[in-house]
């Protein structure tokens, strides 16, 4: 009897404090479209700059990373058509095969959106692995669609900026929620 009463007195205690993480859930404010553009705007220079070689194969792509948050944040704000013209700003600047970037892009964020919700419901390091298939996806058509235009294959070293971009998922949407966070109101109770 003094057992069964200590573990329903734990039940209720591991209910109450699921409660009380919910009600301190951080509330976002909206992100406005000049936010959304600016963060884009960043993480295409980021993926842009110039470096050496042993470097460049570790860099995670920050375009598909900022992209992949505003889809599961602010999926009403972000679709296909900005995750098409990137893409085609990529391969601009990549020199790659025009479009190849773009492809794998929206696809990106075709997956981003069907798992949006479910993303939502994890917290960022749960989230990590999710993104990371994300981001395998699509560094596996940018090389399919590479080896179809008579490139060879880059080697399976050239996944780890998928490696480096599931480490940095955390990090990078801390980041960029940190501005949208609410701030206290010295007129509340």
């Amino acid at each position: 009897m003094q057992r069964q009463s200590k573990l329903n007195r734990k039940v209720n205690n591991d209910n109450h404090s699921d409660a009380e993480g919910y009600f301190r859930e951080e509330i976002y404010l909206p992100a406005s479209t000049g936010y959304i553009l600016l963060s884009l705007i960043i993480a295409l220079t980021l993926n842009l700059l110039p470096l050496q070689q042993e470097f460049l194969i570790y860099r995670p792509d920050f375009v598909a990373i900022t992209l992949i948050y505003w889809c599961v944040n602010e999926s009403h704000k972000m679709g296909m058509s900005i995750a098409f013209l990137m893409g085609l700003m990529m391969d601009a600047g990549n020199t790659s095969i025009f479009g190849q970037h773009a492809l794998a892009y929206c696809i990106a964020v075709y997956l981003a959106l069907i798992l949006g919700r479910r993303l939502r419901i994890f917290s960022l390091m749960q989230q990590a692995p999710q993104v990371g298939l994300i981001l395998f996806v699509m560094q596996a058509i940018i090389v399919l669609v590479a080896i179809a235009g008579g490139s060879n294959f880059p080697g399976w070293q050239y996944f780890s900026a998928t490696l480096s971009g599931i480490l940095l998922w955390a990090p990078i949407a801390v980041l960029i929620s940190i501005p949208l966070k609410q701030k206290p109101d010295p007129d509340a109770l």
